[in-house]
């Protein structure tokens, strides 16, 4: 881990933050005066399961998976998040916040925090802030236990259709016609992600393939096919 500065360098990014979009200017400049920038490199740990945590955490760039163990050593991967997403917001509201889960840099990873001492300080003189920051964290919240009810599906094809609507869309943009998606993880690692081998990603990404759904470009890049027809696989 390498500390960067005490100070947000950039302002501008902010706004692109959920968490920040119903913020006014002073609002945000209040918060921004506090924020710390670390960085972080590939597969470096940012925090461990179990950690206490007493910082919002921001990514400023890179990728950031969440994950946990199970009872068997095996890495359950929970959550993809890249750049404005955040996490650790519960231990704004909780002196005693501890990490259910581990969080590790996919790639070269820059964060920003901002201390419960600090946000303490933001949130006592503009209450209403709280409201605008809860309501956020309710919608990711619920975004959440969608995402892990479509993941929880025992229907190995459910699992990774939704894994990769999700990843869609995040990660794409449009090509010449064509809608490219950025893959964060790994086969490994989008195995763990849905709970399967390896073996089991693989063979049902080449049948997907053969089926006209979507095309690789190499091992990251994604061309949807039939958009269609994969959001048809899990309704």
């Amino acid at each position: 881990m390498i500390f960067i500065s005490t100070q947000c360098k950039s302002r501008l990014y902010a706004k692109e933050i959920p968490i920040f979009y119903s913020l006014s200017e002073i609002e945000l400049e209040e918060i921004l005066t506090n924020i710390e920038h670390f960085c972080f490199k590939k597969d470096e740990i940012i925090f461990n399961e179990g950690d206490l945590i007493s910082n919002l955490i921001i990514i400023s760039n890179g990728t950031i998976k969440l994950s946990k163990t199970t009872h068997d050593g095996k890495e359950q991967i929970i959550r993809i998040l890249s750049i404005g997403d955040f996490f650790g917001e519960l231990s704004l509201f909780n002196d005693d916040y501890i990490s259910n889960f581990s969080a590790t840099a996919v790639n070269n990873v820059t964060i920003c925090t901002v201390s419960k001492k600090n946000m303490d300080k933001v949130l006592s003189n503009n209450p209403h802030i709280t409201l605008k920051i809860l309501n956020e964290v309710s919608k990711k919240l619920m975004q959440t236990e969608n995402l892990a009810t479509c993941l929880a599906s025992n229907d190995v094809d459910h699992r990774i259709i939704c894994m990769l609507l999700e990843f869609a869309d995040k990660y794409s943009k449009e090509v010449n016609g064509q809608i490219q998606v950025n893959i964060p993880l790994n086969r490994e690692g989008m195995a763990n992600y849905c709970g399967i081998t390896r073996e089991t990603m693989s063979r049902k990404l080449s049948k997907y393939e053969q089926d006209g759904l979507f095309e690789f470009k190499g091992l990251k890049k994604l061309i949807i096919k039939d958009l269609d027809k994969m959001k048809e696989l899990i309704s």
